[in-house]
C-alpha cells in the first residue's frame, strides 16, 4: 500500500511540475494567460521581421540572415483567441483537481446527493491509469485549444505573410521575393523628399 501511495505521490509531484512555468502542454495556456508574455529572441538592428510560427522559423532566419544581415528577426507563439486559452487554463487547473479527487480517494458527487457513475468507481479501484487517462486526455484538448496553425510575417509591424488568409507557408523563393519588394519599396519611400504642407 506504501508502495503505491508512493508512485501516485511522485506521479501528482510530476504533474505539478509538468503544470508550471516551462512545462507542458499547461505552460501554454499559462503563457496565453500571462499579458504580453511571449517566448521571443532578437537578432541584430535595422527593420524588424517577425515570425510567428516556430518550427520554420531557424531556416527561413538563417537564410533571410544571410541575405539581409541589418534585417533584426524576432519569432513568437502565435496566440489563439482568448476564449481557448481560457478553456485550455480551466482544464489545466480542472485535471489537477481530478487527479487530486481521484489520488485522495474522495467522491465529488456525494457532495451533490448524487450516485458515482461506474467510470468514477473504476478510477478509484485503477488510480494510476485514470490519473494517466486524465493527463494525457487533457493535455491533448489543451495543445489542441493552444494551436494555431498560424505562420504570420510582419516587417516592421505591417503583415507581409499569413498563413491563415493564403491557407499555406510561403516557399523560400515567395518570402525572398516579398522581402525584395518590401525593402526596395522601403529604399524608394525614404529616398523621395518630404513636401511640407
Amino acid at each position: 500500500m506504501r508502495s503505491v501511495r508512493r508512485v501516485l505521490l511522485q506521479l501528482l509531484l510530476l504533474l505539478a511540475l509538468a503544470a508550471g512555468p516551462g512545462g507542458g502542454g499547461a505552460a501554454a495556456a499559462e503563457q496565453g494567460a500571462l499579458p504580453a508574455k511571449k517566448l521571443r529572441m532578437a537578432y541584430a538592428g535595422g527593420p524588424l521581421l517577425k515570425f510567428q510560427i516556430w518550427r520554420v522559423f531557424e531556416e527561413y532566419m538563417r537564410v533571410i540572415s544571410q541575405r539581409y544581415p541589418d534585417i533584426r528577426i524576432e519569432g513568437e507563439n502565435y496566440l489563439p483567441q482568448p476564449i481557448y486559452r481560457h478553456i485550455a487554463s480551466f482544464l489545466s487547473v480542472f485535471k489537477l483537481v481530478l487527479i487530486g479527487l481521484i489520488i485522495v480517494g474522495k467522491d465529488p458527487f456525494a457532495f451533490f446527493g448524487m450516485q458515482a457513475p461506474s467510470i468514477w468507481q473504476w478510477g478509484q479501484e485503477n488510480k494510476v491509469y485514470a490519473c494517466m487517462m486524465v493527463f494525457f486526455l487533457s493535455n491533448m484538448i489543451e495543445n489542441q485549444c493552444m494551436s494555431t496553425g498560424a505562420f504570420e510575417i510582419t516587417l516592421n509591424d505591417v503583415p507581409v505573410w499569413s498563413k491563415l488568409e493564403s491557407g499555406h507557408l510561403p516557399s523560400m523563393q515567395q518570402l525572398v521575393q516579398i522581402l525584395d519588394n518590401e525593402m526596395k519599396l522601403n529604399v524608394h519611400m525614404e529616398s523621395m523628399p518630404h513636401h511640407r504642407s
